[in-house]
């Protein structure tokens, strides 16, 4: 029998008993309240019990004192931390805090030392940063190169007109330069003058021309002495325009420029040799100086000691680094040699190619801090034609550090004999060079 008095279940059409448990009553008004016999009231005795039960009065809600009561400022749950945020109140256990045992070091979890909440964020894409500092660093190289492009470019002295020059030869598969060192003192002070043995000549003349022939089968770089005999063409004059008859007069190479600049001695050679000159390019005193000492100084190995006392060498044998003093020096020396424009050639060959090498270099030329003064040295003293480039300019170079590495031929003029002290080239061989480079073929001929 059940312990419940007043228990009354009802059966379902089946006979089972629908006792309402989980469920609630079935019945359409409330239940009384209900009486356990196990469970006696406390009273005087056993007529207590048996006293009828007073209806249960409603209770009363507590008032709220006018004043809050002392203590710590309420702060809701979803501040102070406690709030798990899925409908309930984090009891501490999965932190370590239990019945306010305390919090973790550091502040609740996902929470900096007296800190906001800080959110769980994926890990940072390295690729990502990589690629984007390369782009960044790309784009830096690539404005800074256009700018140093542009700024070089606007400081390159294009003053020799070769559209002056007439009855010029048919153009050949190699690109020529006619390169020209110039005795031109020209932005000297009188310290610098004595400093660098150059006197005090007014005017300029050239104190070295080459040619030089940058060719796919080989570069080749030809020194023409200064002291050549050759045949003044047919020109007209660069300042006045007037045209000039050839008489057949002959005389030194170095009486063309001296007589009309740079476009009479390209007309010379051109007539002279039968080879079509591209593109010129002309320095003088101070900026070959500059462009040395810009670099550093270059490196030279002098094969046998000399010294003379009119262009200021005093050189020992072995390899040494020869500054701009030193290095204009070596370059202009003829009268401590026996055969003394022949030897200087070689040894402006063997410079240049040597300084070439040395400037042509990632060393130099990534090196803003070594590029910036050689452009700016060379820039200032150099003299091209109007139709050269910067590439142009860069292919010379580059041309003639393949010599000096091997990739190429450097020699004199071919030499026959000399008329009235001056030297007369050997026709058969000159010919046979000319047609050589034009056709873009390897170089067989070798000079004096």
């Amino acid at each position: 029998m059940s312990d419940w008095d007043g228990w009354s279940g009802e059966q379902d059409q089946r006979g089972r008993r629908d006792d309402g448990y989980g469920r609630g009553s079935g019945r359409a008004e409330p239940e009384g309240a209900q009486r356990m016999r196990h469970v006696q009231r406390p009273g005087p005795g056993p007529q207590a019990s048996r006293q009828p039960q007073q209806p249960p009065q409603p209770q009363q809600p507590p008032r709220r004192p006018a004043q809050p009561p002392a203590g710590p400022a309420y702060v809701p749950p979803q501040q102070d931390g406690s709030y798990n945020g899925a409908g309930g109140y984090d009891s501490g256990y999965n932190t370590g805090q239990v019945y306010g045992g305390g919090q973790p070091p550091g502040g609740p979890r996902g929470r900096g030392p007296g800190g906001p909440a800080r959110p769980a964020g994926p890990a940072p894409d390295w690729r990502k940063r990589l690629k984007i500092g390369s782009i960044v660093l790309v784009s830096g190289l690539l404005v800074t190169g256009i700018g140093t492009y542009f700024w070089a470019d606007s400081n390159v002295r294009r003053e020799v007109d070769l559209s002056k020059v007439i009855e010029r030869p048919k153009e050949g598969d190699c690109t020529t330069y006619l390169i020209v060192g110039s005795d031109s003192r020209e932005g000297m002070s009188a310290e610098d003058k004595k400093k660098l043995h150059t006197g005090s000549a007014e005017g300029k003349r050239t104190d070295s021309m080459m040619i030089l022939a940058k060719c796919s089968s080989g570069n080749t770089m030809i020194s023409l002495p200064r002291d050549s005999d050759v045949e003044i063409p047919s020109f007209v004059g660069s300042e006045s325009g007037k045209k000039f008859a050839g008489t057949g007069k002959r005389t030194k190479l170095n009486a063309a420029y001296a007589d009309d600049g740079p476009e009479l001695l390209v007309r010379t050679v051109e007539f002279n040799t039968g080879l079509r000159i591209d593109h010129y390019a002309e320095i003088g005193f101070a900026g070959f100086a500059n462009i040395v000492d810009a670099l550093g100084g270059v490196e030279l190995n002098i094969e046998k000691g000399f010294k003379d006392d009119k262009s200021g060498a005093d050189f020992k044998e072995g390899t040494q680094t020869l500054n701009g003093e030193q290095s204009l020096a070596y370059v202009r020396t003829r009268y401590a040699f026996a055969e003394s424009d022949l030897q200087r050639t070689k040894n402006q060959q063997k410079f240049l190619s040597a300084l070439a090498s040395q400037a042509a270099t990632p060393t130099t030329i990534l090196n803003p801090f070594t590029l910036y003064p050689v452009l700016g040295a060379g820039l200032d003293t150099l003299i091209v034609d109007k139709d050269m480039s910067l590439w142009d300019m860069g292919s010379m170079f580059f041309a003639m550090k393949g010599i000096s590495g091997g990739d190429g031929v450097s020699m004199n003029m071919p030499i026959s004999g000399q008329r009235g002290g001056n030297l007369v080239w050997d026709k058969a061989k000159v010919q046979q060079l000319v047609q050589q480079i034009q056709k873009d073929e390897k170089v067989t001929v070798r000079g004096n």
